[in-house]
C-alpha cells in the first residue's frame, strides 16, 4: 500500500514503468517477478546516468576551479614543477582579473570576458610566448572543468594564440661540443661529475630535469642505454656512447670513496648526498663552457639542440631522432631540419664558386 502511494502521482516515465511493474506483479506472480526486478535495474541505471551529466555543484568559484585543476595535474598528470608553477601563475592572475571583474561563479565568464583578461596581460606587456602560454592555460583549465562538468560549454576553444616567429635554436657545432667535453685537468670527485653531466647531456639528449630524475636502475652500462622519465613520466629509452659511459663510471667510481654519497639512489648528486637540481646542472654546464672558452653560447639544452643537430646532419631520420628526444609531436622536431638545412645553405654559399 505505501508503496503505491509513493509511485501514484509519479507521472514521470520512470515513474509510469513503476507502476506497471507493481501491476504486472500482483496478476501474474513469475513473469511479473522478473519483469519489475528488470525495470528495477533499468530505473537504476537511468539515475546513474543522469547522475553522471548533471551539472557539479561543489566547485564554481575561479580560486576552487583553479585549485582543482592544478591539483590534477600534480596528482594525475604528473607534471613538472615548473610547468605546475607557469600554469599557476597564469591562472593566479585569470583569478584577479575575474575578482576586479566582481565575477564570482566560472559558470558567469563568457568569451568577452576571457578576451578582455588576454587583452590586458597584452597591454601589461606580456611577451608573445607568454602570451600565447597564457592563452594555453586558459583553454585547458576549461577543458578540464567542461570534462567536469563545472561548466556546461567549453567557450575557450574560440580563444586564438597569437602568432609568434619561431626562432632556430643555435647548437654547437662539433668543435665547439669536443672543446665543451675535453676531460679537465683536475681528476677530483666536482670534475668527474662535471665531465659526467655534460657527457650525457650530449651523448642521450636529455632535458635538464630529465638528467635530475636519473636513478642508478635506469642505467645499463652493458647495453649503453638510459631508461629517461620526460614529460608527463612518460618513459623512453635513450642511449650512452662510450665516452660517456666511461665518464658515468669514473665519477661513479670516485662517488663511492665518500661514505654519505655512496646509497643515494640517484645517479648525480649533490656533496649532501641529495639529487643534484636543475639549478645545480644548470651552474655545471655554464662552468664547462666558460672553461672551453665558450661562455655565453648555450644552457644544458644548447647540448641538446646539439644532439638532435649534429644526428640529423649525419643523416639520423627524424622518426628516430624524435623518439629520442622524447617529442611527442614530429613538427617539434622537424625545426631542427631547418637548422641542417640553413648550415647546409651557408656551407653552399662559402664553398660553391658560382654560389652568388
Amino acid at each position: 500500500m505505501g508503496v503505491a502511494n509513493a509511485t501514484a502521482g509519479d507521472d514521470t516515465p520512470a515513474g509510469t514503468r513503476a507502476r506497471a511493474a507493481e501491476e504486472s506483479e500482483l496478476t501474474s506472480p513469475p513473469a511479473a517477478a522478473e519483469t519489475a526486478a528488470e525495470t528495477a535495474a533499468e530505473i537504476t541505471t537511468e539515475i546513474a546516468a543522469a547522475a553522471r551529466t548533471a551539472p557539479r555543484t561543489d566547485i564554481s568559484h575561479p580560486d576552487d576551479a583553479v585549485d582543482g585543476f592544478l591539483s590534477t595535474l600534480r596528482t594525475v598528470r604528473h607534471v613538472s614543477p615548473h610547468t605546475l608553477n607557469a600554469y599557476g601563475g597564469d591562472l593566479s592572475r585569470l583569478s584577479a582579473f575575474l575578482e576586479l571583474q566582481r565575477v564570482a561563479d566560472v559558470r558567469r565568464v563568457d568569451l568577452a570576458v576571457l578576451r578582455r583578461f588576454l587583452s590586458h596581460e597584452e597591454e601589461r606587456g606580456l611577451a608573445k610566448t607568454s602570451l600565447a602560454r597564457t592563452v594555453a592555460s586558459v583553454r585547458s583549465l576549461w577543458k578540464w572543468m567542461h570534462r567536469e562538468r563545472i561548466v556546461p560549454t567549453n567557450i575557450a576553444t574560440a580563444l586564438r594564440s597569437p602568432k609568434r616567429r619561431r626562432s632556430l635554436p643555435e647548437p654547437l657545432t662539433k668543435e665547439e661540443v669536443e672543446r665543451a667535453l675535453a676531460p679537465p685537468e683536475d681528476s677530483g670527485f666536482l670534475s668527474a661529475r662535471a665531465g659526467a653531466v655534460m657527457e650525457v647531456l650530449y651523448s642521450a639528449g636529455l632535458r635538464v630535469v630529465e638528467i635530475t630524475r636519473l636513478d642508478l636502475a635506469d642505467v645499463d652500462f652493458a647495453r649503453g642505454t638510459l631508461r629517461v622519465r620526460g614529460k608527463g613520466r612518460k618513459e623512453r629509452l635513450s642511449f650512452l656512447g662510450a665516452p660517456a659511459r666511461g665518464a658515468v663510471q669514473r665519477y661513479l667510481g670516485l662517488r663511492q670513496l665518500t661514505p654519505k654519497l655512496r646509497d643515494a639512489p640517484a645517479v648525480f648528486v649533490n656533496s649532501r648526498g641529495g639529487r643534484l637540481s636543475v639549478r645545480g646542472v644548470q651552474r655545471i654546464v655554464d662552468k664547462e663552457l666558460a672553461r672551453a672558452g665558450l661562455a655565453g653560447r648555450g644552457s644544458p639544452h644548447t647540448l641538446r639542440h646539439s644532439f638532435a643537430t649534429h644526428l640529423l646532419d649525419q643523416g639520423a631520420d627524424l622518426r628516430s631522432v624524435q623518439e629520442m628526444l622524447g617529442h611527442a609531436d614530429l613538427a617539434t622536431t622537424q625545426i631542427y631540419t631547418h637548422v641542417t638545412a640553413r648550415r647546409l645553405r651557408e656551407a653552399y654559399d662559402g664553398a660553391h664558386p658560382r654560389a652568388k
